[in-house]
């Protein structure tokens, strides 16, 4: 549990060390303030703030008011939200073609290299983190009575499906200018979603970005993460 405590203020230090080099920048190279940015990491953090409220809630159901439809409702909601916002963590790697830079302005490079890089390491450990977390939610909601739920492969697979779907997410994020809350117009969603891809080229074009973003989250996973689940 200390290594979980360890990686989540790590993450949390991460993100807020990108927010002071982007606020930073601003005053001491007399440029801007880049506001996308800041946008950005505020986005990135909003997935494990709905995790904590589903928590939250699952917790105060059942000390107050147990109920079973209700417990659901608020598992169903939550995985919904938690899903649609956590491309927003995992899209913070798509900073690293450093779209933000105007070579008029006199920001050394080194100091730009160091912002993005630390926006996108940011970017990664809230989305292995809400992993994480979500991983072992599952397996408390499905699973609470298992004293070793995480030997069964269903959380795993789970996991990777999730990650897929991230990556999906940052694709459409970046290359269709969708935002989580586009889905509120479903129509003209799948109709944008529907002509985009018609185009020639956008179908192998997204399956390449895809997997190879997915397998760079899935072996950090493994690598950052695995191991910390697996002792939960």
């Amino acid at each position: 549990m200390n290594a979980v405590v360890l990686l989540t203020v790590g993450t949390l230090l991460l993100s807020l060390y990108a927010l002071c080099l982007v606020l930073l920048r601003a005053p001491v190279f007399g440029t801007a303030v880049y506001r996308p940015m800041i946008v950005n990491i505020g986005l990135s953090l909003t997935p494990t703030a709905i995790l904590i409220a589903v928590l939250g809630a699952m917790i105060g159901i059942t000390l107050l008011a147990p109920s079973a439809v209700a417990l659901w409702a608020v598992i169903a909601v939550g995985a919904a939200g938690w899903l649609l916002m956590l491309p927003n963590s995992a899209y913070l790697i798509t900073e690293l073609n450093f779209s933000h830079r105007d070579e008029s302005e006199r920001v050394p490079l080194w100091y730009d290299i160091v912002l993005v890089l630390t926006l996108a390491l940011s970017g990664v450990f809230n989305t292995l983190l809400n992993l994480a977390l979500a991983q072992s939610l599952y397996v408390l909601v499905v699973r609470p009575n298992d004293d070793h739920p995480l030997r069964h492969p269903d959380s795993w697979v789970m996991s990777v499906v999730v990650l897929v779907l991230v990556t999906f997410g940052m694709y459409l994020g970046r290359y269709i200018r969708f935002n989580s809350w586009d889905i509120r117009h479903p129509i003209s969603f799948v109709r944008k979603l529907v002509g985009y891809f018609a185009e020639r080229g956008h179908i192998r074009e997204a399956l390449g970005f895809c997997t190879a973003h997915s397998v760079l989250l899935a072996i950090l996973y493994l690598i950052v993460v695995a191991p910390l689940v697996a002792v939960l």
